[in-house]
């Protein structure tokens, strides 16, 4: 007796498949600011990444005039 998958799996296999729609999520607009208070931050919290540096991130990054947009941002290796 075969493999009762092998019949939907050809099928599966020959149609088209769908992309996933990018998340939007924040992106920095100021990406050298962003750069240089996350270097910060990995400096001042011993564990990074953390809920409580990228809280600090975050109120920091927008203190010294950092805004955010919503977008895809880059892909992540």
């Amino acid at each position: 007796m075969g493999n009762i998958h092998t019949g939907f799996q050809a099928i599966q296999s020959k149609m088209p498949r769908k992309r996933k729609a990018a998340k939007k999520r924040p992106v920095p607009t100021n990406p050298t600011l962003y750069a240089r208070v996350k270097a910060q931050a990995k400096r001042k919290f011993k564990v990074y990444p953390s809920a409580y540096a990228n809280g600090w991130l975050v109120k920091t990054y927008k203190a010294k005039g950092g805004k955010y947009r919503m977008g895809t941002g880059r892909k992540r290796k």
